[in-house]
């Protein structure tokens, strides 16, 4: 895990006054673990409110008057960076728990191809889809890797996105996918968020395994995690476990492997079809991802879990599919759902977690409040982060987001334009960071 604010300046003193909304998503019952069935709507919102932020963490939470009034703010004033935010929302920064940033160009032909018509997997059997991927990876530098994931997560940042987990997945030889995360790992020196690195070497299997599935396993199992784990690239393993990519067999291996060499482990599941979740829960896994197809049976599962269910709604969306994960039997069954968007060139080419937050409204029929929740401090769970991120509350890290909105509810009403005006990641601003 990488967080890069101190390759800058150290961050000023910061004070965001004014605050017409600030939503805290501190825990109104001091419950331990992440939000759950009706706790997701509590917010905490507090109104005329002021935050402030030294060295990086956040100091104080309190009315404005109450900051004003401050001794230490009172003798330190002239230090202090201060941001009028004009009676606009503050919300912690949103934790982006499911991307794919590291690729170099688009799937054009797969977008026209399913605009005509074909499947995922028709595509995929076509020789698109992820595959389609690999060859412009393989051939990129490191450099050129970074390049593009950093202005990727530039771009994030501008939306409200201050921690990032990144996958990497389009390289699937070993030393493709070590140049993936070193690449991560070299864009997030260069940007003041946080960001999680997660190898997803089992991703698909390369077509130089074709018919050899359990040997491109191995390969996995015996020279990728090794490798990211000793060389401290990754934090999670990750595997695709669906049909037409890797059997709930062969992931059980990766996660035997993965917990082997300390990884934390999560898993894309029921995307495609269902795939039965006990075998994974065992494994304390800490996010499942998609959940398109669960059964009451997956889902009291999950509700009994620790584990993180992410939805990612952007996928099915551009996709094109009717149908969307079942956020209310999740939520009503006690389940604890987050949302992300799965930014990647074939699924989801989205950086936007405000139009996440519309899409989970409109389309699961989510709560503003719920996909709020959703998307800072159940994310942060996600990534085992909920100590640091995910809320605004004394002493943890300085990463809030600002909108040009005077009701919170209006993020995920207004969609298709970007309302975040300025982030703070680690303590710096945005215009600081990219000054």
């Amino acid at each position: 895990m990488s967080s890069s604010a101190d390759k800058y300046q150290r961050p000023r003193a910061l004070l965001l006054a004014n605050i017409g909304q600030l939503l805290t998503l501190r825990s109104p019952s001091g419950k331990q673990g992440p939000r759950r069935g009706g706790d997701l709507n509590e917010l905490e919102v507090i109104e005329d409110a002021a935050i402030l932020c030294v060295a990086g963490k956040i100091v104080f939470v309190s009315k404005m008057r109450e900051a004003l009034r401050d001794p230490w703010v009172a003798s330190n004033r002239k230090k202090i960076d201060e941001v009028d935010c004009r009676g606009r929302v503050v919300l912690p920064g949103f934790v982006d728990s499911h991307t794919h940033p590291v690729f170099m160009q688009p799937r054009l032909v797969d977008f026209e191809k399913r605009i005509s018509g074909a499947s995922y997997e028709q595509i995929a059997e076509a020789g698109g889809g992820i595959r389609s991927s690999l060859k412009a990876v393989r051939r990129a530098t490191r450099r050129q890797l970074a390049d593009g994931m950093f202005d990727a997560l530039r771009r994030m940042a501008e939306q409200g996105t201050t921690t990032v987990e990144a996958k990497s997945g389009y390289g699937l030889n070993a030393e493709s996918e070590l140049k993936s995360l070193q690449a991560i790992a070299e864009a997030a020196k260069r940007w003041p968020g946080t960001v999680v690195p997660t190898l997803l070497g089992a991703h698909v299997i390369p077509q130089e395994f074709e018919d050899q599935g359990d040997e491109y396993v191995d390969l996995v199992c015996r020279e990728m995690i090794p490798a990211a784990a000793k060389k401290k690239l990754a934090r999670f393993a990750d595997v695709f476990t669906e049909r037409g990519a890797f059997s709930l067999e062969q992931t059980e291996k990766i996660f035997v492997a993965a917990r082997q060499h300390g990884l934390g482990v999560r898993a894309h599941v029921g995307q495609l079809s269902r795939t039965p979740l006990s075998i994974l829960l065992r494994f304390k896994v800490a996010s499942l991802d998609h959940l398109d197809h669960v059964t009451e049976d997956d889902i009291r599962q999950l509700a009994q879990s620790d584990c993180v269910a992410t939805l990612v709604p952007g996928a099915n969306y551009f996709l094109g599919l009717a149908d969307f994960a079942p956020a209310r039997k999740l939520i009503d069954a006690g389940v604890a759902v987050a949302l992300a968007t799965d930014y990647n060139p074939g699924s989801s080419p989205t950086v936007s977690m405000p139009f996440v937050l519309s899409m989970a409204c409109t389309r699961m029929r989510m709560s503003p409040a719920e996909a709020v929740s959703a998307a800072t401090i159940n994310a942060a769970w996600g990534l085992r982060l909920q100590d640091r991120k995910g809320s605004v509350e004394p002493g943890k890290d300085a990463d809030l987001a600002l909108f040009d909105v005077r009701d919170y509810r209006e993020i995920a009403y207004w969609f298709g334009e970007n309302r975040c005006l300025e982030t703070v990641m680690n303590g710096l601003r945005q215009t600081e960071a990219s000054g």
